[in-house]
């Protein structure tokens, strides 16, 4: 770890220069105060575009805090809020420049009591019948909803709460008893036999729901949350990492990990092995196989965490640490028996899951096989000189489709949600060569052009590139890139996710204070420092990259983007950067007009595009009566089977994976499996189909354009 003066660190990053007074020697001595204290300079001094910490901020981080606690408004009071907000909404800055940390434990406190009181009342609410023939709904849209008036208000909310689980799995259990009553040994229950049924499964849930609460609801747990509250005022991507959280962020960039090789799911509110990857520690100690239960882990010989209310990710930063450390797994075996089994944490690479892959799309009609390569990240092992890079296995991944031919490319990023800006640079090189990517710009530092010194080219063919709304910071960039030099066709959503800003790392350590590198006893602060600007001078912030094709979606209707966000940075330009345009044998506006006519003619999107809008109308609140809900549900149940099936392809597309591939994946047969599903997923995939057939247009054109300039003239 590199102990920096803060000062000295944001001018390495960004090439500014703030006004800095340090105060790691006056911060307050306890846990909480050294890491608000440090937060609040970081904030102050490096953040892009800073906000004042006064009350103002101070009110804004309190309504987050709040909501992020209870999203349902069910827990809180009104009086709750308000007394809380008029003791501690202006106090928060306060706390952030040295004041004793109050807010987030009274806070805390008034959250854990309400927590008990509901969990009194749930149990004593599903004791009792529910009457479904009352008409009487439940709002699910939770911004609608003001935190209740009395307690009367709040224990009605979650009687209702419950009672539209219970009546979920109550007409799941009719329709069951409907199906099955003919089938020989199926005994059939009464009405009110499923109607208790029904509250006891209720019941099951929400306990495990308050033992979550419990087991991971401690006052450290909501201090990470106030301080990703913090830090997500300021913006949405300036986040909180605890220690643990920090490891397995990395772990999930770098796609390696240090871990036991074991896939985890959670089954009936209990952790369950659900496969053992070929070799690795799990497999190799002979103990462990898919179904058994883990319910305790310890770190070599400390105590052992249970893991009752944990969820998988949970568990999975408990079971993964340091390379050669010793992980102790109280097991449930299938036969009922208990053991202790201690494994050595090795090596894992994720490497079906996180690194690049490729197929074929092959069309015998019209001659042409397309490739594709699936990206779900920009993966870097920044720690690790020789691990795995995004834009090299990208590269690769080319060169294989190339040897075997392909007439054309599809990058799928769809999903990816960014990653490495170096990785992201040079596999726009690949494509386009020598020239700027993108531009960079600090808070008060001029533009820095990042750009590509390689003039060749190890792809020049068609070329084109899948978004969705979840395409996000590198996605964007890359997909900026080949849309402003016309290399290829961007084809997706109306518009990617919008994350147009640059974050780095700082840890916050209590001898160190702030540093940069390595791991650090407090936690780390992801922090925004700059802005990306496309070569042609707009910010991928907030606007994201229109798709050149835009191919109808459900979640293109969801407020799910950067513009959705009322705290994310805004929109702006600056000077285009000089880059020259890529020489096309196509024309946008044919490729556009020929994929428009599909569309137009396609029955499989117009049913998306109406189903979609009638669907997000429909799905915020829903009625407590059991033939209203049932009509309700059916109504809902037929628009999605429908848009469903028509996501899905009739004629499916014919999607091989190169040999190189098939062989990566030969002898495990979790990811043989894995593999043929995604091969399968890809055959049936509308919107890949749509892309296929754009490639296959440009692949037409420069067909024609070529066999125009071979003729004599």
């Amino acid at each position: 770890m590199k102990r920096l003066p803060f000062i000295l660190l944001i001018i390495l990053l960004v090439g500014s220069f703030f006004a800095f007074k340090s105060s790691v020697a006056r911060t307050p001595p306890g846990k909480y105060e050294q890491i608000m204290g440090l937060m609040g300079q970081i904030l102050a001094q490096g953040h892009f575009s800073p906000q004042n910490i006064d009350d103002d901020f101070s009110k804004k981080v309190f309504d987050k805090f709040m909501g992020d606690l209870d999203f349902e408004k069910n827990v809180f009071l009104k009086s709750d809020y308000d007394s809380l907000a008029a003791l501690y909404g202006n106090r928060i800055d306060d706390e952030m420049k040295g004041a004793p940390v109050e807010s987030f434990l009274a806070i805390s406190s008034v959250f854990d009591r309400r927590i008990r009181e509901t969990s009194g009342w749930s149990r004593a609410i599903l004791t009792k019948p529910f009457d479904y023939t009352v008409n009487e709904s439940i709002t699910l849209d939770f911004d609608k909803l003001s935190y209740p008036a009395d307690n009367n208000e709040r224990r009605d909310r979650w009687r209702k709460k419950l009672k539209y689980l219970a009546l979920e799995k109550y007409v799941d259990l009719v329709d069951e008893r409907k199906d099955n009553k003919h089938q020989k040994g199926y005994v059939i229950k009464k009405d009110a036999e499923l109607e208790k049924q029904a509250r006891s499964r209720t019941d099951t849930v929400i306990g495990r729901l308050f033992e979550r609460y419990r087991a991971k609801y401690t006052d450290d747990d909501k201090f990470d949350m106030f301080m990703n509250a913090i830090a997500n005022t300021m913006d949405p991507h300036t986040s909180f990492m605890a220690p643990i959280d920090r490891r397995y962020f990395d772990e999930e960039m770098s796609g390696v990990f240090f871990g036991i090789g074991a896939a985890l799911q959670q089954v009936d509110g209990k952790i369950k092995i659900a496969s053992i990857n070929a070799g690795s520690p799990a497999e190799k100690s002979g103990q462990l196989q898919g179904g058994d239960i883990i319910t305790k882990v310890a770190q070599g010989d400390g105590p052992a965490e249970d893991l009752m209310g944990y969820n998988v990710q949970d568990a999975v930063k408990l079971i993964r640490g340091k390379e050669g450390t010793i992980v102790k797994l109280t097991v449930r075996k299938t036969d009922g028996t208990v053991k202790v089994v201690a494994i050595k944490r090795a090596k894992i690479e994720n490497d079906f899951d996180t690194y690049a892959r490729s197929a074929i799309i092959n069309d015998p009609v019209k001659h042409t096989k397309v490739g594709i390569i699936y990206l779900p990240e920009f993966y870097a092992a920044f720690d690790d000189p020789n691990g795995r890079r995004s834009y090299l296995d990208v590269a690769k991944e080319v060169q294989k489709l190339k040897e075997a031919k392909v007439n054309g490319i599809i990058i799928d990023l769809r999903y990816n949600g960014g990653g490495s800006l170096y990785d992201v640079v040079q596999m726009v090189g690949l494509f386009v060569g020598k020239g700027p990517v993108v531009q960079v710009k600090g808070r008060i530092s001029k533009a820095e052009v990042l750009d590509v010194k390689d003039e060749s080219v190890l792809y020049d063919g068609p070329l084109a590139v899948m978004v969705n709304e979840f395409s996000a910071s590198a996605s964007e960039i890359f997909a900026a890139a080949i849309q402003d030099y016309g290399r290829g066709v961007i084809i997706g959503s109306t518009s990617t996710f919008g994350k147009g800003t640059v974050q780095r790392n700082f840890g916050l350590d209590t001898e160190e204070g702030i540093t940069t590198g390595g791991e650090s006893d407090l936690g780390t602060v992801k922090l925004t420092l700059q802005k990306f600007y496309r070569v042609s001078g707009g910010s991928t912030q907030l606007k994201g990259v229109e798709s050149d094709i835009v191919l109808p979606s459900y979640m293109d209707l969801l407020k799910l983007r950067e513009k959705d966000n009322k705290d994310a940075l805004p929109y702006d330009e600056i000077a285009k950067a000089a880059y020259v345009p890529w020489k096309n044998s196509w024309n946008l506006s044919e490729i556009k007009d020929l994929s428009g006519q599909r569309l137009k003619a396609d029955s499989s999107f117009k049913i998306i595009r109406a189903n979609s809008q009638w669907l997000v109308r429909e799905n915020n609140e829903s009625s407590l009566n059991i033939d209203r809900y049932r009509e309700e549900r059916k109504a809902i149940k037929a628009k999605s089977d429908q848009m469903n099936a028509a996501q899905k392809l009739k004629n499916k597309m014919d999607v091989t994976l190169l040999p190189s591939e098939t062989s990566k994946f030969s002898g495990d047969k979790n990811k043989e499996e894995r593999a043929k599903q995604w091969l399968k997923g890809l055959s049936e995939d509308i919107y890949l189909n749509q892309a296929a057939y754009v490639v296959d247009d440009m692949i037409h054109i420069d067909r024609l354009a070529k066999n125009a300039a071979a003729v004599p003239r």
